[in-house]
Order: C-alpha cells, then structure tokens, then sequence
C-alpha cells in the first residue's frame, strides 16, 4: 500500500500502485479539486505539487509518490489567501474555473522557487491549456502574485470561505432551499 503525505497529512492508499495519482486523490480521498482534464498530460487541469514541483498528477502513479510530499489545491491555504489565488482574482483571471486549481498550482509552484519570474518564465512554467482563454491575465495575475510574494504588495481579493446557504440565499433568492414538501400523512383526502 503506498504511503505519501497529502496536505501535509499522511496517507496510505489500499489501492493498486499502478493507480494514477489523480484518482487516489479524487476517489479515495475526495480531493476533488484536482480535476481529470485529457488524462494524458496535456492540459494540465490535474497538476499538484509533489516535493514542491508542479506535476500532472494523471502521469505520476501511487507507486512514484511513494514517500513524497503532495500539495493539492485544498492544501495549498486554507482561506484561499495563498497570493496566486489572490492574484487570480484580482486580475480576473477566472472564467469557468475548470482549470484555475491546476493553474494555481503551477503558478505557486514557479513561485516558490522564482518570486520574480518573467513573462517568458511564466509562459515556460503554466504549461496549462485554458479553453476561456485567460493567458494575458493569467500572466498579470503571476506578475502580481510574485510581487504579494516579495511583500512588494498586498491582495485582498477573495471572499472568506464558508458562507452559509441561508446568508447566500438572502443576497442570491434563487439560492435558497425549495419549499419543505406537505407532509402525506397530515394532508390526506378524508380530513
């Protein structure tokens, strides 16, 4: 059974070493924000960190993570505050968020290792496909993100997590939960 830390927890998997690290992560840990794109190493939807380098986590097994560190977007901070996820917001380079996680994590991972990368590098480092189209913001958001990294700047972007349904629905009415069903047993025809 092959054994990593995952978000900083250790885990050991009951599951075929042969196992790409993206379905140990999904299925048995239901880390789902680390999402099946191509499931060959094109898109790059799926990408993690492991010991600190952004990997597609469809092309690396249980069996090669043996023993290794792995970062998913859930563990990159818990209060999305990490200053890629700021950047990202900040310079609205979110559409349909289907790949921000993967990108997120490319981002950081370059910047953990070069908090002053140039346009050139970030192109190099973000190998991720985006079918909205978000590269020329992405870039700024990485720019901006290197500069929060270097405390040149500050980002308060992103909303607290953890807001409550019933706090959703009174700014968003279609948020709120469906009328509760009339109970069968109180609203028979005979009464």
């Amino acid at each position: 059974m092959p054994r990593l830390t995952v978000n900083q927890r250790p885990v050991e998997f009951d599951m075929d070493p042969q196992t790409p690290l993206l379905w140990a992560l999904r299925d048995a840990a239901n880390l789902t924000g680390t999402k099946y794109g191509c499931g060959v190493g094109d898109c790059g939807a799926c990408m993690v960190m492991v010991d600190g380098t952004a990997l597609r986590s469809c092309l690396i097994t249980l069996a090669e993570c043996e023993g290794r560190i792995v970062v998913t977007i859930e563990g990159l901070s818990d209060d999305r505050s990490h200053p890629v996820q700021q950047a990202m917001v900040a310079e609205q380079a979110i559409q349909c968020g289907y790949c921000t996680p993967g990108i997120v994590i490319s981002g950081a991972a370059l910047l953990a290792r070069n908090a002053h990368p140039s346009e050139a590098e970030i192109k190099q480092a973000i190998p991720n496909l985006c079918r909205c189209g978000v590269y020329p913001r992405l870039v700024r958001a990485i720019q901006r993100a290197g500069a929060v990294a270097r405390r040149e700047e500050t980002i308060s972007a992103a909303p607290a997590p953890g807001i409550t349904r019933e706090d959703a629905a009174k700014a968003v009415p279609a948020m709120a939960p469906p009328p509760a069903a009339p109970d069968p047993q109180q609203t028979s025809s005979g009464q």
